[in-house]
């Protein structure tokens, strides 16, 4: 379930277009904020049609630093929002797992119909594919990896075969057991099957060999970077849920708030699960999401974070 709060009634986008222009800082929470990605879109369209003006450009001369940031992120139709942050998580000096995993994000915690979406929008703004950038900016084996999961169109509707489930689950303990964690039949299996099907083959792997799936990949001691990846790999397609939580968490732990990862995970996550998120993180950290904001944000990010997280302000 999504935490933004949409209005009851929702004005028309040339009125909230005019309350931006009238007001803008202190209109950009309240309209922006409560309104959902096709409400958004229209408002852009808008603004440009009354003013001639971008809203983008509007936007970026009137804010500044990490509330700009957020505020772009959730303004961008999502898939090009996505699409721009795998470019810039690509384009990076850093390529560790840390800036790589929104590509995971994208490729399975989103729909199939999403993926492509991002995929046609990458296109357009960056006049290349997801996996060309890939195949040039990331080394081996993380880049094997990556072009199977953002290359494929998985079926989205639940079908599952328990049979296959059972075969496919002994060839990933077998690659596990062997240390190959890029062996092609793991990309093929985590970046084909749909999501149903992969919940099966985890519950069945756990079920065979008393252990989760995770956990072995994380006890092959091969390579850290890909070992981790893997793991949210598979975080991402078995409890979505728990994988932003533990992202939420990691971002505001230690010496200094990482905004990016913060910013990233509550925009990307407001529209589809976040109230499933906010449960997980209370769960595991017995601290609500909104606490966790409230402590290591502050001023208009911190509101703008709170808002779309479903808190009045």
């Amino acid at each position: 379930m999504a935490s933004v709060i949409i209005p009851e009634v929702v004005p028309p986008p040339e009125h909230d277009s005019e309350t931006l222009k009238r007001l803008f800082k202190k209109a950009v929470i309240r309209v922006l904020g409560r309104r959902d990605a096709s409400q958004r879109k229209k408002i852009t369209q808008a603004y440009q049609q009354l003013y001639n003006e971008s809203l983008f450009d509007s936007l970026r001369s009137e804010l500044s630093g990490d509330f700009l940031n957020a505020v772009l992120l959730w303004t961008y139709d999502p898939p090009e929002r996505d699409a721009r942050l795998i470019n810039e998580a690509l384009n990076s000096k850093r390529k560790g797992v840390k800036y790589l995993q929104v590509i995971v994000e994208v490729a399975c915690a989103t729909s199939p119909h999403h993926l492509m979406a991002v995929r046609q929008a990458y296109c357009s703004l960056y006049e290349c594919s997801i996996e060309e950038d890939i195949v040039s900016n990331v080394k081996f084996p993380l880049k094997k990896l990556l072009v199977g999961l953002v290359s494929s169109y998985r079926y989205d509707k639940e079908l599952v075969d328990m049979s296959v489930a059972k075969l496919e689950a002994g060839h990933l303990h077998e690659a596990i057991q062997k240390k190959e964690l890029d062996h092609d039949y793991v990309v093929w299996i985590l970046g084909t099957r749909n999501f149903f099907q992969l919940r099966a083959t985890f519950a069945c792997y756990k079920q065979d060999y008393s252990s989760t799936i995770d956990q072995d990949v994380l006890k092959c001691g091969i390579d850290d970077d890909l070992q981790a990846l893997l793991r949210i790999v598979i975080l991402c397609i078995e409890c979505p849920e728990k994988h932003f939580a533990e992202l939420i968490r990691t971002s505001i732990l230690g010496l200094g708030t990482d905004e990016d990862s913060l910013t990233r995970a509550i925009v990307t996550r407001a529209e589809l699960d976040m109230v499933k998120i906010k449960e997980e993180h209370a769960k595991l950290y017995k601290e609500s999401v909104e606490d966790a904001v409230i402590g290591d944000t502050s001023g208009d990010y911190k509101n703008f974070l709170l808002t779309l997280l479903g808190k009045e302000i």
